[in-house]
């Protein structure tokens, strides 16, 4: 009993995807949040700059990241570098959304995405908003909970839709054709 709960909980997880190849796409990079940082040495106060960073090809596929450096510009370069080693897929419907409701969960934020119809656009707020149409999703309804914190937000919409599963998904899991889930 305990080695098929186990069994069942591992498939719950959302599982790494494979590497996906960022060279030869096109890909869309947008700063969410400059912030300066400033860190107390003997000598005095050290100065940086940290830049959160989404990036996606507005295809199905974003990614977060964020980049540390002694100047703007370098900050930017190396989010831009960490977002494209942490894409994700997304699937997407006929009417660029999503296939089901879905929350995330990363920190004390939370987010809720939920499809919309065709024809009524991103409504999300702050990062959630980046995301979602870097992602390339069109009709969505996003609620942002919990903390206004842009770096979580933003990693709990990539959670969000990491949840998200396509009757393809289920059927395979189940080992049942996909016509016995249409009706």
């Amino acid at each position: 009993m305990s080695n098929n709960s186990e069994n069942k909980e591992k498939n719950l997880k959302p599982q790494k995807l494979k590497p996906i190849n960022v060279t030869k796409e096109k890909w869309n990079e947008r700063v969410a949040q400059i912030s300066r940082v400033t860190k107390v040495c003997k000598g005095g106060k050290k100065l940086s700059f940290k830049a959160i960073v989404i990036v996606g090809n507005e295809m199905g596929q974003v990614g977060v990241g964020i980049g540390k450096a002694d100047d703007v510009i370098n900050a930017i370069t190396k989010g831009i570098n960490d977002a494209k080693k942490n894409i994700i897929s997304v699937p997407l419907t006929k009417t660029n959304t999503i296939p089901h409701l879905t929350i995330g969960t990363y920190g004390a934020c939370q987010t809720l995405i939920k499809p919309a119809s065709a024809g009524t656009g991103v409504i999300a707020g702050s990062s959630i908003r980046l995301v979602l149409e870097l992602a390339g999703v069109k009709n969505i309804l996003a609620k942002q909970l919990g903390t206004n914190n842009v770096l979580n937000n933003a990693r709990a919409t990539i959670a969000a839709l990491l949840n998200l599963r396509t009757l393809k998904n289920i059927a395979n899991e189940r080992d049942l054709p996909i016509e016995h889930f249409i009706p």
